[in-house]
């Protein structure tokens, strides 16, 4: 009977240590290692609330301390914002010249945006086991639809995609991944909240993960390819890594791996 009393005595503390986290002081400066990866140093702030890196290749990153006094949606929205501004008119040969070399994000079919999907879960959320995507239809049909002008849609548990084999567009929905992408340009978002580190065992979570891709031929001064890798307290400050790049081979693996490890080890998630 005393063993079992000890063991309900130890379950109440831990659930109650569970509720009574403490929120980790505001991050006031960030670390900035000389090289990370692929990444080299290329300054620094004084103030250590920024520091720039570069590539070999030549992509530019921006770290920085965000405040979230409006909210840390409110926040990634304004930078979403101000990457994607002064964008140009797409010209009347766009078209033809994307459909001699389709970018590898479009998909045309419900098969193809499966794919594309996988390879943007892979980049986006990066847990200690990576995240995948398999779509099969059924012989049967049961989870594809076909309007009669070329969309079709996919909707399982979790995974929605719409694919207009017309326009070369697709959106793909899987959990908190979102893509847009059509015959010129794609977008990736990834936003979910997180525990931070150190808080295992609390049953909020305090924190936020978010990602966000964009390539196009419509960006101004010769980039293909902008976006963010952020993290951190929804309280604030978070550390968002800011990526824009003229080639778009600088969007895989080479990179964002150095990306991230730097903003998780700054936002603490």
């Amino acid at each position: 009977m005393r063993t079992l009393y000890l063991l309900a005595a130890s379950g109440l503390a831990l659930g109650t240590s569970a509720c009574t986290v403490k929120a980790p002081p505001a991050r006031t400066a960030l670390e900035c290692p000389q090289t990370q990866g692929d990444l080299s140093r290329t300054s620094a702030a004084s103030d250590g609330k920024s520091c720039t890196y570069m590539t070999s290749s030549g992509a530019e990153v921006t770290l920085q301390l965000v405040s979230v006094a409006g909210g840390a949606d409110a926040a990634l929205t304004s930078i979403e914002t101000n990457l994607l501004a002064n964008r140009s008119a797409p010209k009347p040969d766009d078209k033809a010249t994307a459909d001699a070399s389709p970018t590898p994000a479009t998909a045309a079919s419900a098969t193809d945006s499966g794919k594309a999907a996988a390879l943007a879960a892979e980049q986006a959320l990066e847990d200690s086991s990576r995240a995948s995507v398999d779509v099969r239809i059924d012989s049967s049909g049961k989870h594809l639809t076909e309007n009669g002008d070329g969309t079709m849609r996919v909707d399982l548990p979790g995974i929605h995609i719409t694919a207009n084999e017309n326009d070369e567009s697709a959106k793909v929905r899987v959990g908190p991944i979102s893509i847009d992408a059509n015959d010129s340009s794609a977008t990736i978002k990834s936003r979910r909240d997180v525990r931070l580190r150190g808080e295992a065992f609390s049953r909020e979570k305090r924190g936020i993960r978010a990602t966000f891709i964009y390539t196009g031929k419509d960006l101004p001064t010769g980039y293909r390819f902008v976006g963010y890798e952020a993290g951190g307290p929804k309280t604030g400050p978070i550390t968002v890594a800011i990526v824009k790049s003229k080639l778009d081979s600088d969007t895989g693996e080479e990179m964002y791996p150095s990306v991230k490890k730097l903003v998780r080890k700054n936002g603490g998630v």
